[in-house]
């Protein structure tokens, strides 16, 4: 909590250092801030060539795609005011924010290279290097994000950004996040800093960017309610329904942790521009490049005593502290250029890649584990291109690190682009991936006995074929996906690889209807698993359908609003269920979950602050309790929060 504070009054004093006041002359004053209308002798004046515009205050992505900060209010922004800060329809939260979310639907088009540390329950809230995000701004921003928590708590997502120049900018941000929740051991505590800076000299003959990032993430574990609350919950037993805290759970001196550390920076010296080679015609923006990252994690599993009822059997009954690293480092040079005979940008490129995983010694000798660490090195190459023919684009990435190492794989990803005005975009997708599974399942060790395992297993392949529309009238799209050697946790907790092919066909639709003030925003998912459905477990249908009004109210239209209802549904399946030992979701076949919610919100722009109001899971108060966010864990009651987005421009 300290931490969230200290940061807000950090970040409110930067932005009064480094506010600014235009003069008569159309000049910016920087400075300390003061009421007078002369400028004091401490303020430097910038001259800005013309007005500034709400388009040049600029955000850049990874792969350098330009938007522009954005401070409307519309039903988008509804669906992404989470901890996350992403639209969450395709994940099945747990009570708490902060917590982790089960899965409703699955992306196969974003695989990554190389195996992981795995622990992926405590990831969905991790920022990789492509979320870390890069600005251009004339003038000082800020964004600060608040909402309230559970019980007790909230989350704080405060960025400042400035440029000292036209050409050097820097960005430093902190979301920070505590919420108790309202069941037993599930506090939920994390922290995200980020500073990202990038600077090209005047010719732009050079360039640099780069980013650090350090995160956090604490939660206390419970196992999910015993077999006696659980069954309090479904028959709303009067004794519990107020106060969910008094129901018993599986775990109570549990907790689990995720840190992770990143170092990442890439430079570009431009060898020959356009203007050099305007005789030549056949090579231009020659430009060489190199790219450093340092990435570390730690996952720590602490117990104040073994529970033997819930894990099984432990070599040792007291402290149990499981402690599990992975670092990574990561070098990459490169060529970019472009040609008529590649009709764009083309870029090839060759890396070095070393990773240390594993643990500090064998923590558990009962169980036959010969080795704690995994260690090893691999050579990449492989290739960019970004083309554009009229109004069609294509861009292509492959890679290939050959070998039998346990990095060794391959990548391919390609799409098709075909943009007509702004009346709809049409795109194809390609993509092809062949590497090993996480870390985790390939060597873990714990004090349980059955939490200890040294596997072999065979490399997973991943080919996806999918296709996507957008246009003024609804959007959709399609993925087909087949899946060899998947791998999963099995109801006994250990990795296993299924024999089979995974054939899975997820298709979504949506589609906003419009009637004066009021409109009906809807997206539909249909996904069907034809063939290892009996590992691999979607629900078949989930929808969202919003109904809301908008307006803009009282003299002078100072206050747009949006009031609404947001109805969700997912049909059964066979969910997952959810082990706080490894972080990870297992299978399992004695509950099935699904059902509808529905939400209130009234939402309220006034300048550039957004305001926010919802109460989430109106329909307990009449359904069923059957919400579950997996086996044991109940979904939240009825709750009502509040939050704001507020956007400085000085």
């Amino acid at each position: 909590m300290k931490k969230i504070f200290i940061v807000f009054f950090c970040l409110i004093n930067i932005q009064l250092l480094f506010s600014q006041r235009r003069n008569p002359d159309g000049s910016i004053a920087v400075g300390l801030s003061t009421p007078s209308d002369s400028v004091p002798n401490n303020e430097v004046t910038v001259k800005l060539s013309g007005k500034t515009k709400y388009t040049d205050y600029k955000i850049i992505s990874h792969k350098n795609d330009t938007t522009i900060v954005d401070t409307t209010l519309t039903i988008q922004k509804e669906y992404k005011f989470n901890f996350l800060r992403k639209d969450n329809f395709e994940l099945l939260a747990f009570h708490n924010q902060g917590q982790t979310f089960n899965n409703l639907a699955y992306d196969f088009r974003k695989v990554s290279r190389f195996p992981d540390i795995g622990f992926r329950a405590k990831q969905f809230n991790y920022l990789e290097a492509e979320d870390v995000k890069y600005y251009q701004v004339p003038t000082p921003t800020t964004e600060i994000m608040y909402r309230t928590g559970l019980e007790q708590g909230q989350v704080l997502d405060a960025l400042f950004t400035a440029n000292f120049s036209k050409r050097l900018n820097f960005a430093v941000a902190y979301k920070g996040l505590r919420s108790l929740g309202a069941y037993r051991r599930s506090l939920a505590s994390s922290g995200n800093f980020r500073f990202s800076f990038h600077y090209e000299t005047k010719e732009g003959q050079y360039a640099i960017r780069g980013h650090a990032v350090n995160q956090d993430f604490s939660n206390q574990e419970n196992g999910g309610l015993t077999a006696s609350s659980l069954e309090a919950f479904i028959i709303d037993d009067p004794n519990f329904s107020g106060n969910r805290g008094r129901m018993d759970v599986n775990l109570n001196d549990a907790e689990n942790n995720l840190e992770g550390k990143r170092i990442y920076f890439e430079h570009t010296f431009k060898l020959l521009s356009s203007k050099d080679s305007l005789s030549q015609k056949d090579f231009s923006n020659l430009k060489i490049g190199h790219s450093f990252t340092r990435d570390s994690k730690f996952y720590r599993y602490q117990q104040g005593a073994a529970t033997t009822s819930v894990f099984g059997d432990a070599n040792i009954a007291s402290l149990i502290n499981n402690k599990t690293s992975f670092l990574v480092y990561n070098n990459q040079v490169f060529l970019d250029f472009n040609s008529k005979y590649v009709l764009g940008n083309f870029r090839v490129k060759a890396e070095h890649t070393n990773y240390n995983y594993g643990y500090e010694s064998l923590q558990n000798n009962t169980v036959g584990i010969t080795r704690n660490k995994l260690k090893g090195d691999a050579i990449s190459f492989g290739a960019d291109w970004n083309g554009r023919i009229q109004n069609f684009q294509v861009n292509a990435s492959g890679s290939l690190t050959p070998g039998s190492g346990r990095l060794s794989g391959n990548q391919i990803q390609a799409e098709a682009l075909y943009k007509k005005d702004s009346i709809f975009t049409v795109k194809a997708y390609l993509g092809i991936s062949n590497r090993l599974p996480n870390f985790n399942f390939l060597l873990h060790q714990s004090s349980y006995n059955d939490y200890n395992w040294e596997e072999n297993l065979a490399s997973i392949g991943t080919r996806v074929l999918g296709g996507q529309i957008d246009s003024k009238w609804g959007n959709a799209s399609i993925d087909i996906t087949n899946i060899d050697n998947y791998t999963y946790f099995g109801q006994n907790n250990r990795p296993q690889q299924f024999s089979g092919n995974i054939n899975y066909l997820k298709a979504k639709v949506s589609r906003e209807f419009r009637l004066g003030k009021f409109a009906l925003d809807n997206t539909i998912m249909y996904q069907k698993v034809a063939s290892g459905s009996e590992v691999f477990r979607v629900p078949e249908f989930v929808s969202r359908n919003t109904l809301y009004y908008t307006d803009e109210w009282f003299k002078g239209k100072p206050l747009l609003v949006n009031i609404g209802a947001t109805f969700k549904y997912f049909s059964k399946y066979k969910a997952n269920a959810y082990n706080p030992l490894l972080a990870e979701f297992t299978l399992q076949d004695a509950t099935e979950i699904g059902y509808p919610t529905i939400d209130l919100f009234f939402n309220a722009r006034v300048r550039r602050t957004r305001i926010y109001f919802k109460a989430d899971n109106l329909s307990s108060f009449f359904l069923k309790k059957n919400y579950f966010s997996a086996p044991n864990y109940p979904y939240r009651d009825f709750v009502i929060r509040f939050g704001v987005v507020w956007n400085w421009f000085i």
